[in-house]
């Protein structure tokens, strides 16, 4: 059932109609966000994940293979990415701390765009949540949704026996409008489909696969067990600190517990919810080709951050690994001679605002943004961009932070007082032997943290 959130909508209703910047023959932009989305697609290789409607995306514009998160939780890097400002320069390092306590009158994203004449619509997730979580002053219209009550039944489990709540799966009765994202398809549909003298930016929020592992049974039998081979853990690998993870040592305990079966349906659970989450991409991607919007339509697609599914023996988020920070990015302008191409060059979330202002071209950009535009990597995708990318979790009391280059990622805790890591990009990709305490690498150490320092 869509529920729209009527207070929002009269809120700043003249800024609407004065606009800084009268753009009527702008583009229209179609911005996807996903919830715990890592690079677990066809178009980024995985051997068995089925996301048609993303690959074709992706072959309509240009994949970022080096996208990172700053912060691999909802509410800090949605927050960032949509502020313009890094999370602890907003303040927001955990799911908590709310976006109107600390955006102190910042144009957000979305409400430069409402300032410059465009209609703008949040649907499903966005920002982390509704309310204070929100930016009132972006939208024109606010819509959230939920399951039908047929949709709230199925076959499922707990994982954990009831350890960890979340860590749930259900093949659920009913078809893909049971479903919130499912809903939020349909009301994308609709608003692509309405007649409007405003160009249109439509953040579309998908909210699956992140937990609870809830799609339509027809996705869960897209995956046998058989096909879900969960990753191998090196047999001298121990986790450097307690605190390298999310420091819960009873959550990675019930981790440890997992038997072969629970891997395994943990996988088949994320693997089709991400399918499901592809199926409704497709629905919105189809109705623009049919009101012949696409060419005229720029299309912004990505996860929030990354996540574990098994890496380290970890199956979650706020990490400092790869795992945990890299996340899809796929952009399409329209451009006839960036299609299908992929860019190794590194970009952080922080960037999207600035780089779609740009490509906007929007004379009124707010000077508190702090990441830069790599517009320029979007015309020509074998321009490299950032030299290193930076990220960072909280951990109760203390932060670490990670800075990753081409040929290393140092992570460091509490400025160093409860540790550090070094991990060799070429030969340790997913990151297992830490070198931090290897004599032979303390120059490597020094150089690092002198460029973590830098940041």
């Amino acid at each position: 059932m869509a529920l729209l959130w009527a207070g929002f909508m009269g809120v700043c209703s003249a800024e609407s109609k004065n606009p800084d910047n009268e753009n009527t023959q702008a583009k229209n932009v179609l911005f996807i966000v996903v919830d715990d989305l890592n690079p677990t697609l066809g178009t980024y290789g995985h051997p068995t994940v089925l996301t048609p409607n993303i690959d074709k995306l992706a072959r309509q514009g240009v994949q970022f293979n080096r996208a990172y998160s700053n912060f691999a939780l909802c509410n800090p890097s949605r927050s960032s990415f949509l502020s313009g400002l890094m999370p602890e320069t907003l303040g927001i390092t955990e799911n908590k701390t709310s976006l109107q306590s600390t955006i102190a009158g910042r144009t957000t994203l979305p409400h430069l765009f409402r300032k410059n004449g465009y209609y703008t619509a949040s649907l499903g997730k966005v920002f982390h949540g509704r309310q204070e979580h929100n930016d009132p002053n972006a939208w024109d219209d606010i819509f959230g949704f939920s399951a039908t009550a047929l949709g709230k039944k199925g076959e499922e489990r707990n994982l954990t026996d009831g350890a960890l709540k979340w860590c749930h799966w259900r093949a659920a009765e009913g078809d893909d409008m049971d479903q919130p994202d499912g809903q939020v398809a349909q009301k994308a549909i609709e608003i692509i489909k309405e007649k409007r003298d405003q160009p249109f930016f439509l953040a579309v929020g998908f909210h699956k696969p992140h937990d609870p592992f809830i799609a339509p049974k027809k996705y869960f039998d897209m995956y046998p067990l058989v096909n879900c081979v969960p990753p191998s853990v090196p047999d001298n690998w121990g986790l450097p600190y307690s605190h390298s993870l999310d420091g819960l040592v009873a959550k990675s305990e019930v981790f440890d517990k997992f038997t072969d079966q629970d891997k395994r349906e943990f996988l088949r659970s994320y693997y089709a919810c991400t399918t499901f989450m592809d199926a409704q991409v497709g629905k919105v991607l189809s109705a623009l080709e049919e009101e012949g919007l696409q060419e005229n339509t720029l299309i912004i697609f990505l996860g929030d951050h990354g996540y574990h599914l098994g890496e380290h023996q970890w199956w979650n988020k706020v990490s400092l690994y790869e795992q945990g920070q890299n996340a899809p990015l796929i952009v399409v302008d329209g451009n006839e001679n960036n299609k299908g191409l992929k860019t190794n060059a590194m970009v952080e979330f922080i960037d999207l605002y600035p780089t779609i202002a740009d490509l906007c071209q929007f004379g009124n950009i707010p000077d508190h943004l702090e990441g830069q535009s790599f517009k320029y990597v979007i015309e020509n995708p074998l321009r490299s961009f950032r030299d290193n990318v930076y990220g960072i979790v909280r951990r109760g009391n203390f932060l670490g932070k990670s800075i990753k280059t081409d040929d290393w990622r140092y992570i460091e805790w509490d400025n160093g007082n409860m540790g550090y890591e070094l991990y060799n990009e070429h030969t340790d990709p997913i990151e297992y032997q830490n070198l931090a305490n290897n004599n032979k690498y303390e120059n490597v150490l020094k150089m690092m943290k002198a460029l973590l320092d830098q940041r």
